[in-house]
């Protein structure tokens, strides 16, 4: 059963915070991911280091073609974290847009049709429509 889809904007924001400061304290601080970031880079590149075979070392040309790697990877990596500020920023600033309009929103199966009265920020900005708070993401249509 999909208790999401049950749940309010509000309480499913809610409950996803929870899981993650979960997570978080049973992977003592460490948050989990499937893929290798900048630091397992530099953890890798610093072992072939220290294990290499003094006979015949790294050559230049390996070793910077590796750090040319570390540098994109980092820059990529500063990248995706600016493009998710910028979407967060984005996202609030849609939300406060929609402040005094008429919008026609989507939850739990049930359509909702109202003024927004209020808005929340934060990173799942949440919208004060007929006494009910919901997801900005649920909004369909915004009328004035």
């Amino acid at each position: 059963m999909d208790f999401s889809a049950m749940m309010t904007g509000q309480d499913l924001a809610l409950t996803r915070m929870q899981v993650d400061t979960i997570n978080t304290a049973v992977n003592n601080g460490k948050s989990y991911s499937a893929e290798l970031n900048k630091d397992d880079f530099l953890k890798i590149l610093i072992t072939q280091l220290e294990n290499q075979d003094p006979t015949e070392p790294m050559e230049d040309k390996e070793f910077i073609a590796q750090m040319a790697q570390f540098s994109s990877l980092e820059q990529i990596t500063n990248m995706s974290q600016q493009f998710e500020q910028l979407a967060r920023i984005l996202s609030a600033g849609t939300a406060m847009g929609m402040l005094g309009k008429t919008v026609v929103l989507t939850s739990q199966g049930s359509t909702v049709q109202g003024l927004v009265e209020e808005v929340t920020g934060g990173e799942f900005p949440q919208l004060l429509v007929n006494g009910e708070y919901y997801d900005a993401s649920l909004v369909e249509r915004v009328r004035d």
